[in-house]
């Protein structure tokens, strides 16, 4: 089996049906639902690996893709940060009570997932069937081959997570209330799996991101073999204009993590640019920036003969 596994689309189904169609995939219409779908190679299987919404001006279009796939049998995918943003800032905090939703409408949450609800208007029916669906993505894969989830395999947190997640390891609406509690143990967790590791700085050290929020954590290359006692600067995952506002003899401390499997493992999220490489001898990202300037970007892993990960089955769409 060859999992053609694809990164963060972000509404762009332009550059989804470009690659699909780089990678060998043909359209077909289902006998029983009469819907197109893509049909991959023989003995390929497509592995979305989340963020399939918000910044992309075809997301509709984006998603009817996927899911026909998905629903056709021919592929799979797990749960980015943006359809769990998408759910949680339609739910209301059945906790707290007090009439706020889990994700808050402020304006740089509005701005993250306005390119989606300009396609699908807040509270509609259409708004409640995608909603649906994202539940019924799972937050990770764990094959016999190899690791799936949107930005970082951490077994630890995964356990605390899957008591509230259903058999498959998809959120509940009970489990999204859960996750949704800032500060608790549920919450960390889920922002572990699908945000990454991320390090405290120093105190009196913060730095603005690209959307102007003022950050006082910032992501962490966990794929490293050495984390502990490194330079904030070199261990760090953030653009050259975020890196410039840490102190160059700033050093990292107290970054809870433990990579706990030897298989591969793939992931998104991570905004990479230039030419696609893998980030250890473990970790391939597929996220080469689509929603921006990137390129939509593929792993063609093949189970028959996984390692080593290689740059050479890397598989770009790339544009003019």
């Amino acid at each position: 089996m060859i999992y053609d596994v694809i990164g963060d689309i972000h509404g762009n189904a332009d550059k989804l049906i470009g690659l699909l169609n780089k990678l060998g995939y043909t359209q077909r219409t289902h006998p029983q639902t009469n819907t197109p779908y893509f049909v991959p190679p023989t003995g390929h299987r497509a592995i979305f690996i989340g963020d399939l919404i918000d910044r992309g001006t075809r997301e509709v279009e984006t998603l009817q893709i996927v899911f026909a796939m998905i629903d056709a049998g021919v592929a799979d995918a797990v749960m980015g940060n943006h359809e769990y943003n998408a759910l949680a800032y339609a739910t209301l905090n059945k906790i707290t009570n007090d009439g706020s939703y889990l994700r808050v409408h402020k304006q740089a949450h509005q701005r993250q997932h306005e390119a989606f609800l300009a396609e699908v208007p807040f509270g509609s029916a259409e708004h409640h069937y995608w909603l649906n669906r994202f539940y019924e993505l799972p937050l990770w894969i764990e094959t016999e081959h190899a690791c799936f989830v949107h930005a970082c395999w951490h077994t630890e947190k995964m356990a605390v997570l899957a008591p509230l997640l259903t058999d498959n390891n998809c959120l509940t609406p009970e489990a999204l209330q859960q996750t949704g509690q800032k500060n608790s143990e549920a919450y960390d967790a889920l922002e572990r799996i699908l945000k990454g590791v991320e390090m405290p700085l120093p105190d009196g050290v913060s730095f603005s991101d690209k959307d102007g929020t003022v950050r006082r954590h910032m992501r962490v290359q966990w794929w490293k073999e050495k984390l502990h006692n490194q330079r904030i600067i070199d261990i760090a995952r953030a653009a050259p204009a975020e890196l410039a506002q840490i102190p160059a003899d700033a050093i990292a401390s107290d970054i809870n993590f433990t990579l706990n499997t030897k298989k591969p493992i793939f992931i998104g999220h991570y905004w990479m640019t230039g030419q696609p490489q893998p980030l250890s001898s473990q970790v391939i990202c597929t996220d080469y920036s689509a929603a921006g300037r990137g390129y939509l970007t593929a792993y063609q892993f093949d189970t028959k003969n996984p390692l080593p990960l290689s740059e050479k089955h890397f598989v770009q769409y790339i544009t003019d």
